[in-house]
């Protein structure tokens, strides 16, 4: 592994970051107070590749790698948490899975066009009572002859009150617990399909996350990802590639907050002197600076992993469980440097500690993450 970035990847970096400035930045405090799903920018991102990043450009994508995807997500997460996760969605948890499982007539109809970011795509496994324990779904769907019949509610699900489409996890056979569950892509606008409240959220108040639920909704069989009864492998070998996108989104949160305490810490006068000049502070500075290093390596390691072709699941996991959890460390001390401006929403620390606490739970919580990598450490043994 080469810790060196190579030019194409410079050049992407330089180029995202220029737009999270230009395009992302200047939105960000408004999406956040209004909770607008960002559709201009989304639209804009798509211009840029950002919506299929390491997808082949055969199948709509850019044609880069996962190490790039990550410095995708970080950058743009730097300065909007929202807009991060957004894209992370789009690329990881949705057009990922169709393009390794997915028949070719299902890339060409359910992929490409969610690949340009013509489309806007969201996976639906969560329910109201079945969030760690996935395996655990009641959404049901019975198959009559060629098609499939729905019925069930899915929650939290980012993206889902503007998808287009969505990847929803099924059980079709009860008695087999995780190996009845079944991958379906459903449609918007679909006769039973309809996408209910927004949530009230502590932070990435513009992902339209919402509530989907599903009536005697009918999709062909043709729409099934995969075959019966292999949902669960599809669900959880796409959370691997989710789990990679969530650490680069945190650790662009953290260094977003981290570069607004640096810049603070030189402006804030405090005994005649810019409070940087204090020993406290420069300690917390150093701290944050020696975690968000150790969570972007991690992060890239385990997209070097996943970009080799071999099982990485252990190393998302780690670098999910500590990229996470190092947020909410990093914007905690953002806020302190900040003092009192740290607790106003003048400030965008404020935000960003917000944000950052969701990166703890979603696409597995930390909890999970340990489970996972005590069976990987388990199994060496």
């Amino acid at each position: 592994m080469n810790l060196e970035l190579n030019e194409e990847q410079k050049l992407l970096q330089r180029t995202v970051r220029e737009f999270a400035e230009s395009e992302v930045r200047p939105l960000a405090r408004e999406i956040d107070e209004t909770s607008e799903f960002p559709r201009e920018t989304f639209r804009k991102a798509a211009e840029l590749g950002l919506t299929g990043v390491a997808l082949p450009e055969s199948e709509g994508g850019a044609g880069f790698d996962h190490i790039s995807y990550s410095i995708v997500i970080e950058e743009i997460s730097r300065v909007c948490a929202s807009t991060g996760v957004i894209l992370s969605v789009q690329n990881s948890l949705y057009c990922d899975p169709i393009y390794r499982f997915g028949t070719d007539e299902q890339k060409k109809q359910f992929l490409l066009p969610f690949a340009r970011g013509e489309k806007i795509g969201c996976y639906a496994l969560t329910e109201p009572q079945a969030g760690s324990n996935a395996a655990a779904l009641t959404t049901k769907a019975v198959r009559k002859g060629d098609r499939y019949v729905i019925n069930g509610t899915k929650a939290w699900i980012t993206n889902g009150g503007v998808a287009d489409a969505a990847i929803v996890y099924v059980n079709t056979d009860p008695a087999k617990g995780e190996k009845g569950i079944t991958a379906l892509v459903v449609e918007q606008g679909t006769p039973g399909f309809k996408a209910g409240k927004e949530e009230k959220k502590l932070g990435i108040h513009a992902t339209a996350c919402a509530e989907l639920s599903f009536t005697d909704c009918e999709v062909p069989v043709g729409n099934r990802i995969g075959n019966e009864g292999e949902g669960y492998k599809v669900a959880l070998t796409t959370l691997d590639g989710g789990r990679i996108g969530i650490a680069a989104q945190a650790t662009g949160i953290a260094q977003g907050a981290f570069e607004q305490a640096l810049a603070y810490a030189h402006e804030r006068q405090a005994f005649g002197h810019p409070i940087a000049d204090f020993q406290a502070i420069q300690f917390m500075l150093a701290n944050m600076a020696t975690e968000i290093d150790a969570a972007r390596l991690l992060v890239r390691k385990a997209a070097w992993k996943q970009d080799t072709g071999a099982r990485f699941s252990m190393e998302a996991s780690i670098a999910k469980l500590f990229a996470s959890e190092m947020a909410t460390r990093v914007t905690h001390k953002a806020m302190q440097i900040h003092g009192g401006y740290g607790y106003s929403r003048e400030y965008p620390v404020e935000r960003m500690y917000r944000d950052a606490r969701i990166t703890e739970i979603y696409e597995g919580t930390s909890e999970i993450q340990r489970l996972v990598i005590a069976a990987w450490v388990l199994k060496t043994f």
